[in-house]
């Protein structure tokens, strides 16, 4: 009896045990499928991803969205050559200097022995402004003048002429001790007093000329074809409300120049004759020259000029329906309109401009290079208004 009971106890346990095994193996089991079909997953959603994000890569849209319809026709539109009547007008801005300056420099070193004027004070060209102690340079024209007299005496050619050259030389070293107005004007600074010890090269006062003022505008090198000598501007300056101040152009250089953002200019010269009570130099303005009459430019459609290597050339249709390559020379002015400047075209002749359309307008596009598409843009005030 006790050995049955200890059998079936051991049966028992061996059979729990295995239970157990059974049990753990179908957990991991299903563990090791869980993560299988987890990985399934992942690596699907990646490898979908991928296809899908090459897919909108080379064909700008997803796969459910619908296809763009190809450009897959073309249309030619007829354009004519037409031109433009307008006037010019050339903006300009800066401010304005005296006519003339002159800083008055000693050439000399020396004590200021004397000030003649005071700021503000007219002056006549000739007139003294300021000396310096002149007692070395009048010595040494002295002792000059005594050996050139004792040369004399002795009739030594040789000794007379060097002598004469050193008392010319001493003469000039006398004048530069003495400062001078080059013209008529007013002293606009005194920058010296009696006593004062300066270096040749320093400078002692300022003179200018306010009876005319300038200004030095920059003019864009397109405009410059409008400019002459005498030229007639109207400035207006913040200072004078409601005065119109009449300049001319006086000076255009032989050369022009490059700004930063690579366009060439000129700086041209315009001078006020007789400046308005109270327009000081340093003073700004804003201002405008006016082109005399009208100016007429011949233009066409950009889109109708085709340029290759530098050669420019437009499809121009004949009388017999038919067209011909024609090389022109253009410049472009903006808004889409090219100037012709050259070439075998005129005033209402047809060009031809081929265009592509997308196939559900190429009907209604065929129908309208062929019974429309021909007006003329609009005429004066042309793009070349400034």
């Amino acid at each position: 009896m006790g050995k049955k009971d200890t059998k079936k106890r051991a049966d028992v346990g061996v059979s729990t045990e295995d239970q157990v095994r059974n049990t753990l193996k179908r957990r991991m089991a299903r563990r090791r499928v869980k993560r299988i079909i987890t990985w399934a997953v992942v690596l699907i959603l990646i490898f979908g991803g991928g296809t899908l994000y090459n897919f909108y890569k080379q064909n700008g849209r997803f796969p459910w969205s619908p296809e763009k319809p190809a450009v897959s026709a073309f249309t030619t539109v007829e354009e004519k050559v037409y031109e433009s009547t307008y006037s010019t007008t050339i903006d300009l801005s800066g401010y304005v200097i005296p006519y003339d300056e002159q800083k008055v420099n000693f050439r000399s070193t020396g004590a200021i022995t004397g000030v003649y004027v005071s700021e503000g004070q007219s002056v006549k060209k000739g007139d003294l402004l300021v000396t310096i102690d002149d007692t070395n340079q009048q010595y040494a024209i002295a002792n000059l003048e005594a050996q050139i007299e004792q040369a004399q005496l002795e009739g030594s050619s040789r000794t007379l002429k060097l002598l004469e050259l050193q008392k010319k030389t001493a003469e000039n070293n006398l004048d530069y001790t003495r400062s001078y107005a080059n013209f008529d004007g007013v002293v606009a600074s005194v920058d010296v007093s009696v006593g004062d010890y300066f270096e040749a090269g320093d400078s002692a006062m300022t003179l200018i000329d306010r009876s005319k003022l300038k200004a030095t505008v920059e003019i864009d090198e397109i405009d410059m074809q409008y400019v002459t000598l005498g030229q007639t501007a109207e400035l207006t300056f913040d200072a004078l409300p409601g005065v119109i101040v009449p300049a001319s152009v006086s000076y255009i250089p032989m050369l022009g120049r490059y700004t930063t953002q690579g366009i060439g200019v000129m700086d041209v010269e315009i001078t006020i004759e007789n400046p308005p009570q109270g327009l000081v130099p340093g003073y700004t303005f804003e201002g405008t020259i006016n082109v005399e009459g009208e100016v007429s430019m011949m233009l066409i459609p950009q889109s109708a000029v085709t340029t290759r290597r530098g050669i420019s050339t437009v499809e121009k249709k004949l009388s017999d329906g038919t067209s011909q390559t024609v090389t022109i020379t253009v410049k472009y002015l903006g808004e889409g309109i090219c100037q012709v400047l050259g070439g075998d075209l005129k005033v209402g002749d047809t060009v031809l401009v081929r265009k592509s359309v997308l196939p559900s307008d190429a009907a209604s596009s065929m129908m309208l290079s062929v019974g429309g598409g021909n007006d003329e843009p609009p005429r004066g005030g042309g793009p070349g208004s400034r």
